[in-house]
């Protein structure tokens, strides 16, 4: 009884202790969830054509058969969305690529929606939308179509990779730091991508 009560009192000082930007980005978490839901559901009334995934696809992703084959592919498709929406297909080819290099790169989480949200529980998100807490309306229900058929398409390994390996990318808008510590893999209209020197 002791030890309970005193495993209870530890829980309670932890818990009082927890930082504020946890708090934050449990917050930012909930948002990008929210935005992805609403995208998830205009989609769904408008009829979409059906994701269809390869054998080859599904083993990719699911070697084992135990996951729901749409998390993957929802997930791939929010990215290219919320990254590349209002581009042209080129750079939302690009944004999938990345994703799926970093899904074959032992330094990034082995599944899609891993490599989505990673970095979202320490706030330094590696893909922007996930953590903006901006609240985004999906508006352009077109272009998130297109983005599921380029998730489709990347899952099943047709989709080719205009990026050329690349780990990274950044909005020719921008110029971050780490740009200068890797190799330019190519561009597009609007990115840049990137990988580390082998």
């Amino acid at each position: 009884m002791i030890k309970a009560a005193s495993a209870l009192m530890a829980l309670v000082m932890l818990i009082q202790t927890v930082p504020a930007w946890a708090v934050a980005q449990s917050a930012l978490a909930e948002k990008a969830l929210d935005k992805a839901k609403v995208l998830e559901q205009r989609a769904a009334h408008s009829k979409p054509a059906p994701v269809t995934l390869t054998k080859a696809g599904a083993a990719a992703i699911d070697p084992k058969g135990d996951a729901p084959l749409e998390d993957p592919v929802s997930c791939l498709a929010r990215s290219v969305y919320w990254e590349a929406k209002g581009t042209d297909r080129r750079n939302m080819a690009g944004v999938a690529s990345v994703v799926m290099n970093r899904l074959s790169d032992q330094a990034f989480p082995d599944t899609i929606c891993g490599v989505v949200t990673q970095g979202s529980e320490t706030g330094r998100c590696q893909f922007s939308w996930w953590c903006d807490g901006r609240p985004d309306q999906a508006r352009e229900l077109g272009e998130y179509i297109e983005a599921r058929e380029i998730a489709r398409q990347a899952l099943n390994g047709d989709l080719g990779d205009p990026t050329r390996g690349a780990l990274y990318f950044h909005d020719k808008r921008v110029s971050p730091y780490w740009a200068d510590l890797f190799t330019k893999t190519a561009e597009t209209g609007s990115f840049e991508f990137y990988r580390p020197e082998k």
